[in-house]
């Protein structure tokens, strides 16, 4: 009985070491006596024990490389750029993909490495940041024209890491603070313009308000007196006692006004009554000088004009 258990028991330990399993999204390499055999999907899986071998595992899910790339611009900047390679490898190429590549990253490494050395030195580093999309088209056209012939495939490849050199970051980080004062500064001077311009327009719209209402006061006024020295006129006062009698009245009042205001220092020179009447008599002299002033430009002025049309004539 133990004769029988021993051959049955090392047979049954042979037949469960044949029997392997492949996880979801991956694939197994089987070599027979060294040589490629087959390629073993997912799931449950038997292999001759001590004949056949799993070479390996390759997994069919989308895989991601960063490789950090240091070159110069045609501005002579040094930049650093990180770039995300994303690829998988082709169901139906998984023999290529695990033989023809010793090691795929270093490969794929070693071409973003030239794709980058050859694109950004075109570039100066302003452009390297507007078309860093580009960078990356060029990158992932030669890496899918490279890789396809050993059963890869390129999925997305992105600059997601643009990083100057710290001087460089100071530099431009100093141009832009002083763009930015520079716009601040016009705007600020635009503002005070605005304001000065507006105050200017208000001071002189506040002047012509101010002159109207001196005017309309004076005309008032004016219409008052003509009003006064009508109804004296009407009780057989003439317009010179009349004009006297206003301004008298008037200085009176001025002088009313003056001593309910306790606080006041205002000191009215000369302030007797007859003052009124001589500034009156004064007012009158100097109306009827100007009126003959007046008379006597005019007539010099037709003067002119007949010995002009006279010399015109001849």
């Amino acid at each position: 009985m133990a004769e029988l258990f021993l051959p049955f028991f090392l047979l049954l330990i042979i037949v469960i070491s044949g029997i392997f399993t492949v996880k979801q999204q991956t694939a197994a390499v089987v070599e027979r006596f060294g040589r490629f055999h087959s390629i073993r999907q997912p799931g449950l899986h038997f292999k001759i024990p001590f004949i056949d071998k799993i070479a390996g595992r390759v997994s069919m899910k989308i895989q991601q490389l960063d490789v950090l790339v240091e070159t110069k611009t045609k501005d002579d900047v040094f930049v650093k750029l990180k770039v995300s390679v994303q690829f998988r490898i082709l169901r139906e190429n998984i023999f290529d993909a695990f033989y023809k590549l010793q090691n795929p990253l270093e490969q794929i490494t070693a071409y973003v490495f030239d794709v980058v050395r050859a694109e950004v030195p075109k570039l100066k580093l302003d452009d390297v940041f507007e078309r860093k999309d580009d960078i990356a088209i060029a990158i992932m056209s030669e890496l899918q024209e490279a890789m396809n012939d050993y059963g890869y495939i390129i999925v997305k490849a992105l600059v997601t890491d643009i990083d100057p050199d710290e001087e460089v970051k100071r530099a431009m980080n100093h141009i832009n603070a002083a763009e930015r004062n520079k716009v601040a500064a016009e705007f600020e001077a635009e503002a005070e313009r605005i304001r000065i311009v507006a105050k200017a327009k208000a001071e002189a719209e506040s002047k012509r308000l101010q002159g109207q209402g001196i005017a309309d006061q004076r005309r008032e006024i004016a219409k008052g007196l003509e009003d006064s020295v009508g109804v004296l006129n009407q009780v057989g006062i003439n317009s010179q006692e009349a004009s006297a009698l206003i301004v008298i009245t008037q200085h009176y009042d001025t002088l009313q006004a003056m001593s309910e205001n306790t606080n006041s220092n205002l000191i009215l020179l000369p302030n007797a009554p007859s003052a009124a009447s001589d500034m009156l008599t004064q007012m009158v002299t100097s109306l009827a000088a100007s009126q003959r002033l007046g008379e006597e430009m005019h007539e010099a002025n037709a003067l002119k004009l007949k010995e002009k049309e006279k010399q015109s004539h001849s």
